[in-house]
């Protein structure tokens, strides 16, 4: 007997679980979520295309004599990570799976279905609770087992994982089914799920400053910073307009930026770990003089693109854009042009302005602006840690296609 994975039929294209359910789902935005589709975030998982199993049971367990009965359950599962050690109620870093089970059919030949399901870890510091069973809509506990007349009801399998460890460590998980009939209790089906790739990966960790350490997330998944353009118009023109003169446009599609961590392994010269202070005086020494700034937009300040906090900086030792000097990046400066602003190319010392050929930015940027665009990037909360990637969105300006002229929008 074997247990067959194949997607899920079109009669349960969509979610089978009741929406009168008395089991809450680990990731609240997960109901109602289209079947056929997964659905990732930095702390969440919601995977609704598992397809469905038919487990297919033969006579005497051989397999090459035709199958007396077969049972098809629809499989969806989700996993929470909590970034910090309250969020999952324990003084652990903490992560949580639960898998949704229900059948669509069972041969009556079978008489009834009981499933097992055992999730692992590969972790060197982990501590995992068996899985416990209960049923979607009443909430009653249950032993993921299912009579011919049960098709359709859901019940769920939840299961805790709590990291014990110092430091960080990447954990992978695995998983294995084993399915049993009554008709024969001799005669069983197993189907090992292999091993999560990276994606489904969990890393938890000590390390990460200003916030309520340990916790833990998805590494893999890439987030999204989007800049408030509406609040530092200035310093988002200078962004985008950076991403769009450099190589590869960094920040977008191929190019992510990567963070730089409290964790690197990059030191200064004094021995000390490199931090995004050593990367910005090599593009933004104290000594350079900023640009004249009129006082209607404020006080002129050095800005860096990338920035300092990256390992695209021109100031990170070794990195792809590494520079010796900021005199090697784009010069410009923000200026009032019309009704609002412009950003323009500072001739001081290149008289043709920038060339398109640099690996950096060097901007004079309002004080506010240049403070204010990334004060609420969340490293915190996303657990950022050395060269996790994140992408950097200014929509007050992806509508532009030109480089040289480009009004900016507000964005509601």
């Amino acid at each position: 007997m074997c247990i067959e994975f194949h997607p899920a039929s079109k009669d349960s294209a969509k979610s089978l679980k009741s929406t009168q359910a008395a089991v809450s789902d680990l990731v609240e935005w997960c109901e109602g979520k289209p079947s056929g589709h997964d659905y990732m975030n930095r702390t969440d998982a919601c995977l609704n295309d598992l397809g469905e199993a038919t487990l297919i049971f033969t006579s005497g367990g051989d397999e090459t004599k035709p199958p007396f009965g077969t049972a098809t359950f629809k499989l969806q599962q989700q996993l929470k990570a909590y970034p910090n050690k309250g969020a999952g109620g324990s003084d652990f870093a903490e992560f949580d799976q639960q898998l949704f089970v229900t059948p669509t059919y069972i041969d009556p030949a079978l008489m009834g279905v009981r499933l097992t399901w055992k999730p692992g870890v590969v972790c060197d510091a982990c501590d995992s609770t068996l899985p416990t069973w209960k049923n979607y809509e009443t909430g009653a506990s249950e032993a993921a087992y299912w009579l011919p007349s049960d098709v359709y009801e859901t019940q769920v399998a939840s299961t805790t994982t709590k990291w014990l460890g110092t430091g960080k460590e990447t954990i992978g998980l695995t998983w294995d089914m084993t399915g049993f009939v009554d008709v024969d209790l001799d005669l069983k089906a197993d189907a090992d799920f292999g091993s999560s790739g990276d994606e489904l990966k969990m890393r938890c960790d000590d390390l990460v400053p200003g916030g309520s350490t340990p916790g833990c997330v998805l590494p893999y998944f890439t987030p999204v910073y989007t800049a408030d353009t509406n609040l530092y118009p200035a310093a988002g023109a200078y962004y985008w307009l950076m991403q769009h003169r450099m190589t590869g446009i960094p920040g977008t599609g191929d190019a992510p930026l990567h963070y730089l961590g409290p964790d690197t392994t990059v030191k200064a010269d004094d021995g000390s770990t490199w931090t995004s202070d050593d990367s910005r005086k090599v593009v933004c020494p104290d000594s350079w003089t900023r640009h004249s700034m009129d006082t209607a937009l404020g006080s002129p300040t050095c800005d860096e693109f990338a920035m300092a906090s990256t390992h695209e900086s021109g100031g990170f030792p070794g990195g792809a854009n590494e520079v010796t000097s900021g005199d090697q990046c784009a010069q410009l400066y923000a200026a009032p042009s019309g009704s609002t602003f412009g950003i323009f190319a500072d001739t001081r010392e290149d008289k043709n302005g920038p060339a398109s050929q640099e690996k950096c930015g060097r901007a004079t940027i309002p004080g506010d602006q240049n403070s204010g665009v990334f004060s609420k990037f969340p490293a915190p909360s996303w657990r950022m840690l050395d060269n996790d990637a994140f992408y950097l969105s200014n929509p007050g300006f992806e509508h532009c296609t030109s480089t040289t002229t480009c009004a900016w929008k507000q964005v509601s």
